[in-house]
């Protein structure tokens, strides 16, 4: 939730802190709860993040590979939220709402597509090799 005007100076304490993690928990439980598309991309997840850490050579690469999946599913919670925000102004058809439905979901493929990339990018070449040897 937002700083209040009045308390933007105002250091954050512990409290604040803590609800703060609740809330992120409070979030990841909805997205698991009542979004299909997150359950699958957490699950994927379970699946290629000690792939990328076991196949990855160095930091930076176990750091790309993994973390080329954790967007994926931060661009998923945010879709989810714009998807549940439309949602709750009325199941009328708008063409802003579509439009807002559709960007939502353009921005979960961007995402997809990196993952693809990184992981062209980094196992590729070592798959070619292992091919051609």
């Amino acid at each position: 939730m937002a700083d209040s005007t009045e308390s933007q100076n105002a250091p954050r304490n512990v409290f604040q802190i803590i609800n703060a993690f609740k809330w992120s928990m409070k979030g990841l439980k909805a997205a698991w709860d009542f979004e299909s598309s997150f359950r699958l991309e957490v699950y994927l997840f379970i699946v290629f993040a000690p792939l990328g850490l076991w196949a990855g050579e160095t930091g930076i690469e176990k750091a790309l590979l993994v973390s080329s999946l954790i967007l994926v599913l931060i661009v998923e919670v945010i879709n989810s939220a714009i998807e549940a925000v439309v949602d709750r102004f009325g199941g009328e058809r708008h063409e802003l709402s579509g439009r807002a439905k559709d960007l939502g979901s353009a921005s979960v493929f961007l995402a997809d597509l990196i993952v693809l990339l990184c992981w062209a990018c980094i196992l590729g070449p070592r798959f070619m090799a292992w091919i051609n040897s």
